[in-house]
């Protein structure tokens, strides 16, 4: 499994969420798989760690949610995390 912990679906807000920074790379993991053409019954099961034949609603659910969240950091997360990175000050 790709995280130690995961929610069933992250978090929906309009701006960056602690749990979004924890997930970044699941996201351009799941990303990466789409772009593939990954069918979700072989993502969850690497990334998630559910098996989609016990749990089949649960498994599409946590794929498409976390998927949709990713789509969302290529759209406006992305820009977000630019500011932030421009506030802070440098080490």
């Amino acid at each position: 499994m790709e995280e130690a912990t995961f929610l069933d679906e992250p978090p929906e807000s309009s701006t960056l969420t602690d749990y979004d920074r924890t997930h970044m790379k699941l996201y351009l993991r799941l990303l990466d798989a789409a772009t593939d053409g990954a069918d979700w019954r072989e993502v969850v099961p690497v990334l998630f760690g559910l098996d989609p034949d016990r749990e089949p609603e649960r498994a599409r659910r946590v794929h498409d949610s976390h998927l949709a969240r990713a789509r969302w950091m290529t759209t406006d997360g992305y820009r977000l995390l630019v500011r932030e990175g421009h506030r802070d000050p440098p080490s």
